[in-house]
C-alpha cells in the first residue's frame, strides 16, 4: 500500500510512475488525497472541540471549588453539547479513515523508474540470457507424452480425483519432484536462507497485507466455513510472519526460504501453452523472502537474481531474464525480473521464477518496520522470488534432458534422486 502522506507530497511524479500500468489512476490518486485531506481536518475540529472540552472540565472544577455551583451548571451544559460534537467527529473520522482505506487498497505499487514503458509480455526487455539450446533427435516429444510414456505423472488420474490442474506424480516423477524441492531448498540454506514450514492457509489479514487481497480475490481458494484462503504462494505466509513486528536494525537483513504446495483458481484457456505442466491449479514452488533496509534492496534484488541464475546454471537449463515492462507487473512489485527455461519441444519459453521489490507496499500493509540506530521506527522494504517453481522447471527437464534411451537427470540432482535416467 502506497503511503498517504507520499501521495499527498508527490501527487504529479505518482500519477506519472502508475501510468506506465496503462491504467489512469489519476482520479483514484485525487480521491485518497481529498479523503486525507478531510480527514485530516475533521481531525483538527475534533482536537479543537477535545481541547475546549478539557479546559471547561477544568473551569468546572476551579468553580465548584469556588463554592459557584450555578456557574459551573451553565458551563456544564456546554461541555455536554461538546461531547456530542465530539462523538460525531469521531464517528465521522472512523468512516473517513476506512473510505481511505479502501480508496489505498485499489491503488497499485509505483514501478520504478527502470521499469520499461508496456501492455504486454512481449515489451518486457530481456536483459540477459544463457545455455545452449539443446538439438533434440528426431521424434522429440513435449512433457506431456512423455510423463504418460514413463509413467511417471498422471493428469487423467489427477481429473478424476480433484479435476483438471491438479496431477498426480508417480514413481520416478515423484522423487524428481521431492529431488528438485530438497535441492532448491539446500542450494537457499546455504545462501543464508532460513527455513521455515508455514501454514497453507491464511486468514484475511495475511491476504490483505502482502497484496494478495481484494487485488487477486477471484485467484484464490476460500474456504467460507473458516473464512481461510488457501495459499496462492509462500510469499503470503512467510511474510506475514512479520507482521506488525518491529525488527531491530542490527538484524538486517532477515533471508526466509521455504516450500510449500501453492493453489491458484486461474481462468481457463486451451492449447498447447496450458497443457500438462504448463500451468496447473496446484503445484509446488521453493520461495526466498527478504526484509531489507530501503537503501539496501535494490542490491538485495540484484543478488536474488543472481542466486537464481546459479541454480540454472547447475541444472543446465537454457534460460533468459527478462525486466518486466508496468502492463505485465504484479500489483504489489514496484520492479519484477522474470526467469522463464527454453522448452525445446514446445519451441517457446516458460517462465518459471519471479524476482521482485515491493520497497514499502507491503510493510506498510503489514506494519513492517524497522528501528533505527536513533531508535526511529521505519518501513521496511520487502522482496520475494521463485527458488523456484517446480512445474515448468520439471517439464524443461524432461524435455530438454530426454533422448532416445529415456530422461537423463541433471548431474547436481542425482544424489538426490538416487537414480541418473527415468527409462
Amino acid at each position: 500500500m502506497l503511503q498517504t502522506a507520499f501521495i499527498r507530497e508527490n501527487r504529479d511524479k505518482v500519477v506519472a510512475a502508475l501510468a506506465k500500468r496503462n491504467v489512469d489512476f489519476a482520479p483514484l490518486v485525487d480521491e485518497v488525497i481529498a479523503l486525507d485531506e478531510q480527514r485530516r481536518h475533521t481531525q483538527v475540529e475534533l482536537d479543537t472541540v477535545r481541547a475546549e472540552s478539557n479546559k471547561l472540565s477544568k473551569d468546572i472544577g476551579e468553580l465548584m471549588k469556588a463554592g459557584e455551583k450555578a456557574k459551573a451548571a451553565i458551563i456544564k451544559e456546554k461541555t455536554v453539547q461538546l461531547k456530542a460534537d465530539e462523538a460525531s467527529l469521531k464517528e465521522k473520522i472512523t468512516v473517513l479513515e476506512n473510505d481511505l482505506l479502501q480508496a489505498l487498497y485499489k491503488l497499485p505499487n509505483a514501478p520504478a523508474d527502470i521499469v520499461p514503458v508496456g501492455k504486454t509480455p512481449e515489451e518486457n526487455l530481456e536483459v540477459f540470457k544463457s545455455g545452449e539450446i539443446p538439438a533434440l533427435h528426431e521424434g522429440a516429444q513435449p512433457h506431456w507424452e512423455l510423463v504418460s510414456k514413463y509413467d511417471i505423472i498422471d493428469f487423467e488420474l489427477g481429473t478424476k480425483i480433484t479435476g483438471a490442474g491438479f496431477p498426480v506424480y508417480k514413481g520416478k516423477g515423484a522423487r524428481l519432484q521431492r529431488a528438485l524441492i530438497s535441492y532448491f531448498l539446500d542450494k537457499n540454506t546455504a545462501a543464508g536462507y532460513k527455513e521455515y514450514q508455514v501454514p497453507h492457509l491464511v486468514n484475511e489479514a495475511s491476504g490483505y497485507g502482502t497484496g494478495q487481497l481484494p487485488d487477486k480475490e477471484g485467484q484464490m481458494y476460500f474456504v467460507g466455513e473458516d473464512n481461510l484462503y488457501l495459499i496462492p504462494t509462500a510469499e503470503v505466509p512467510v511474510t506475514n510472519l512479520f507482521r506488525d513486528v518491529i525488527v531491530e536494525e542490527k538484524d538486517l537483513p532477515v533471508l526466509c526460504t521455504g516450500y510449500t504446495p501453492c493453489f491458484r483458481r486461474e481462468a481457463g484457456s486451451y492449447g498447447s501453452h496450458v497443457r500438462g505442466l504448463n500451468r496447473l491449479h496446484q503445484f509446488d514452488k521453493v520461495e526466498i523472502v527478504r526484509i531489507e533496509k530501503p537503501e539496501n534492496s535494490y542490491e538485495a534484488l540484484d543478488g536474488m537474481v543472481e542466486h537464481v541464475k546459479g541454480i540454472l546454471d547447475e541444472l543446465k537449463l537454457p534460460y533468459r531474464v527478462l525486466r518486466l515492462c508496468g502492463g505485465d507487473m504484479g500489483f504489489a512489485s514496484a520492479l519484477t525480473y522474470d526467469f522463464e527455461v527454453f522448452s525445446t519441444a514446445q519451441d517457446r519459453w516458460l517462465e518459471i521464477s519471479s524476482v521482485s521489490n515491493f520497497e514499502t507496499f507491503q510493510s506498510n500493509r503489514l506494519k513492517l518496520r524497522y528501528r533505527d540506530k536513533e531508535g526511529k521506527n521505519q518501513l521496511a522494504h520487502t522482496l520475494n522470488g521463485s527458488s523456484l517453481a517446480l512445474p515448468r522447471v520439471l517439464a524443461g527437464i524432461i524435455e530438454n534432458y530426454q533422448t532416445p534411451e529415456g530422461i537423463v537427470i541433471p548431474e547436481v540432482l542425482r544424489p538426490y534422486t538416487g537414480f541418473d535416467i527415468i527409462d
